[in-house]
């Protein structure tokens, strides 16, 4: 390549070689300014910003501070200004290296140590903030700007302490109003913003939590706290697997980041618990998945979601162990965690039914169905409604000591059985209370056979309708007729006698018990010693079997 190379003339190659040994002194540049005139020039640049920075176009302002500090970069009171309108711009980082540089050329400059102190309060750094307004006190002792800036910065650090020590005590609401009082002062602190976060993240309040540490990652994607709170949020609402996510991306931007590890070693823990406990309960093996789900609440007490659905898990198993008290307090247990969760309440609900605790079950189901206004559920509140009123009647079943699914025979088998048992015959000997006592079981065991022999009366008793006398006849469809009135009774006998023969011709229309009732009434109306002031009958009917007969007129007293 040497063979192509221009040849280099001799006056060149002994400037070249000149400049190897020493240092050439060049003549200086034609129109070169003096001292003095760049002092000027920046001097108006200075100028020029202040002008811009009073109308508040503060990166106009910036630009010129910057001129005059490329110019005299000396200069304490250009870095001092730069770092005002850096403040003005929200860019605190920036503004406190100018502040700093400042009143490293001038440690008298009073305007530079203030914006530092302000700088490193708005970031947080409330004790550096302490120490700068100290100094300008030092310089100035009465300067009431100085004064009051220290006072904000004590008021800082007290929030601080009280913040740590509630912390450590679980009150994290008291944390978060402290936090929100020190960010008064301290805007741009990125330590304070996190615990906040944390804190609203600890007391379920996640989409807040969310918003502030998602603002934080805006301005910086690399905030391993921010990326932790991130993940908390996520872990608490029951997201595990993206939880983990997270957890991972903090610890690779700071890999000792003991809360990050520690939230992810949890968030795995439950994970595998969990579906370990489903698989259990998935082959059947309710025991094992008792105990799963067991261990697994015992992992993070603050995860108030995942909780709730470990618990009503195992108030699943335990329905399916048959221990239905320990079911309904895990399904209590899960809606005191979460009083939004339906399948608790569902869960609960069914426990209550299987129970025989159809008032709670009737609660539990208005809430389901006031949430969720289903078919299904409106269908469920109407069963547990009946169930409830079936409940308060008497229960035939359990007075003769049969089954629901009990055959007539059973049926008539139990009667004789429970007659004998209370006959008043057996019990002529006993006390008059235990008599008392044995002749009312003995009438509830006639009722209650009268009932369930009678396939009508029984299928009206088990669907959970209305049992009185009048509604029970059989033939034709049952419904209200109005009250029959008669005309004023003298109190004859032909009168009274006449009453009795209207009642029996048209005895077929009612029940037997109603013609009874209505024939001891004129009966003891004929030998009633008042005859003559004998008051009108009246014949509540209400179950007439003919529905062509709406209205039985009554012949008048002769």
């Amino acid at each position: 390549p040497s063979l192509f190379r221009k040849p280099v003339p001799a006056r060149l190659q002994v400037l070249e070689m000149a400049a190897g040994d020493c240092d050439v002194a060049m003549a200086p540049e034609p129109g070169a300014m003096s001292e003095a005139d760049m002092e000027r020039e920046a001097e108006l640049f200075k100028e020029q910003g202040n002008s811009f920075y009073a109308k508040k176009d503060y990166n106009e302002a910036y630009n010129y501070y910057t001129k005059a500090i490329d110019i005299c970069p000396k200069n304490a009171s250009y870095y001092g200004n730069r770092a005002a309108t850096l403040m003005m711009m929200g860019k605190l980082r920036e503004a406190l290296e100018d502040a700093q540089q400042a009143v490293r050329l001038d440690d008298t400059f009073v305007r530079g140590h203030l914006r530092e102190g302000k700088c490193h309060l708005s970031l947080g750094n409330a004790m550096a903030a302490g120490r700068c307004f100290q100094r300008v006190l030092e310089l100035e002792c009465d300067n009431s700007q100085a004064v009051t800036e220290l006072k904000s910065a004590e008021a800082v650090l007290e929030y601080e302490r009280i913040a740590e020590m509630d912390f450590e005590k679980g009150d994290f609401r008291k944390v978060v109003y402290c936090m929100d009082r020190a960010l008064e002062f301290a805007p741009g602190c990125h330590r304070f913003k996190i615990l906040k976060a944390e804190c609203l993240a600890l007391l379920g309040r996640y989409p807040d939590a969310q918003s502030v540490a998602s603002d934080i990652l805006r301005m910086d994607s690399t905030n391993a706290d921010a990326l932790y709170v991130r993940g908390l949020c996520l872990y608490y609402e029951d997201c595990i697997e993206k939880a983990v996510q997270f957890f991972v991306q903090a610890l690779k931007m700071a890999p000792d980041h003991e809360k990050a590890r520690l939230a992810c070693r949890n968030a795995k823990a439950l994970r595998a618990k969990k579906e370990e406990g489903n698989r259990a309960f998935k082959d059947g093996s309710f025991d094992r998945a008792f105990e799963l789900y067991t261990e697994a609440l015992k992992i993070d007490p603050n995860n108030i979601k995942t909780n709730a659905k470990l618990y009503c898990n195992r108030g699943t198993v335990g329905s399916k162990l048959n221990k239905m008290q320990q079911a309904i307090e895990d399904c209590t247990n899960a809606i005191k965690l979460d009083d939004t969760y339906i399948k608790a309440y569902m869960r609960r609900a069914q426990c209550y039914m299987d129970t025989e605790q159809y008032e709670e079950a009737v609660r539990d189901y208005e809430k389901i169905y006031q949430t969720e206004k289903t078919k299904e559920h409106k269908q469920l509140l109407k069963n547990a409604q009946l169930e409830l009123k079936k409940s308060k009647r008497k229960d035939y079943y359990k007075i003769l000591g049969v089954d629901k699914t009990a055959s007539e025979d059973e049926i008539k088998k139990a009667y004789r059985k429970r007659a004998l048992m209370h006959h008043p015959d057996r019990h002529s000997s006993a006390s008059p209370e235990v008599q008392k006592e044995e002749e009312k079981k003995f009438k509830e065991v006639g009722e209650a056979f009268s009932i369930l022999s009678d396939q009508k009366k029984k299928a009206r008793y088990d669907t959970g309708q209305d049992l009185d006398d009048d509604g029970m006849n059989s033939g034709g469809k049952c419904f209200p007729v109005k009250l029959l009135k008669t005309s004023p009774c003298c109190g004859t006998l032909t009168c009274q006698a006449m009453q009795i023969s209207m009642l029996i011709i048209f005895s077929r229309h009612f029940s037997v018990a109603r013609v009874a009732l209505v024939l001891k009434r004129l009966v003891l109306g004929i030998f009633s010693s008042s005859l003559a002031n004998a008051q009108p009958f009246l014949f509540n009917v209400t179950g007439c079997n003919s529905s062509k007969n709406k209205s039985i007129p009554m012949f008048p007293c002769v």
